[in-house]
This record gives C-alpha cells, sequence and structure tokens, in this order.
C-alpha cells in the first residue's frame, strides 16, 4: 500500500505531471526540462527526484548528462497501467501538448546549463524595452 500512495502522491502535482509527460516522450536531462517547463535547476533536479524514488523512472549516466527516462522494466503491472492511464490523459491536453513541442527544440548544454540559461534569460529580458 505504501508503494501505490508514494505514487499516486508523486503524481498529484501538475508540475511533476508536466515533467513525467516529457520523459514519456523521450529521456531527458535537467537542463531540458528546465528550458520546457521554465523552472529553476534545484525544482527540476527535485522533480526528476521524486519521480525516480518513486520507481517511475531510470537514471543513466552518459558523460557530462544524467539522463532520466521511463523504467518500464522495472515497473510492476499496476504501475505500468497507472502510466499508461496518464499517458492518454495527457495526450489530449494542450498544455502537455506543448510541452512536447518545445522538447523538440530544448538542447542539452551540460552542467553549466544553469549558468548559460540564466545569462540567455538575462540578455533577453535586458533587451526587451
Amino acid at each position: 500500500m505504501r508503494e501505490l500512495t508514494k505514487i499516486l502522491k508523486v503524481l498529484s502535482d501538475e508540475s511533476r505531471l508536466r515533467v513525467l509527460n516529457l520523459v514519456l516522450e523521450r529521456e531527458c536531462c535537467v537542463c531540458e526540462v528546465m528550458q520546457v517547463i521554465g523552472m529553476s535547476q534545484s525544482k527540476a533536479s527535485r522533480i526528476l527526484s521524486a519521480l525516480y524514488d518513486a520507481g517511475l523512472l531510470k537514471l543513466e549516466r552518459d558523460g557530462r548528462w544524467a539522463l532520466y527516462s521511463i523504467d518500464r522494466d522495472g515497473m510492476k503491472e499496476y504501475m505500468n497501467d497507472i502510466v499508461n492511464g496518464v499517458t492518454k490523459a495527457l495526450n489530449d491536453n494542450p498544455v502537455a501538448a506543448k510541452d512536447r513541442e518545445n522538447l523538440k527544440k530544448a538542447e542539452r548544454v551540460g552542467p553549466r546549463c544553469v549558468n548559460k540559461l540564466c545569462e540567455s534569460k538575462l540578455s533577453t529580458k535586458a533587451s526587451q524595452p
């Protein structure tokens, strides 16, 4: 019962559902989640960790990147059923569809992505009237 409660709790938040939606599309690193959803590095990391701790994601290291993906092989059958239900629900959601579209433009910029993204945002804000 504790495992089910943990999964349902982790999926009861819009930000965590949005991040899960991205990882359902393809494997993602923290910097891609930051770019698509527009959240801080610490929040993106916390969300990915929560999804990982709930048993929904797996983590693989690829050089500089920590890549998260859905752990279909490691999930129990009922967990796959829950993820399939979430996937169906997100298919017609406009926010989720926009996030999936934006993921196509996201770049893996490495461990210094936080600094590069912050500099990019500051220069964009400075150039706006």
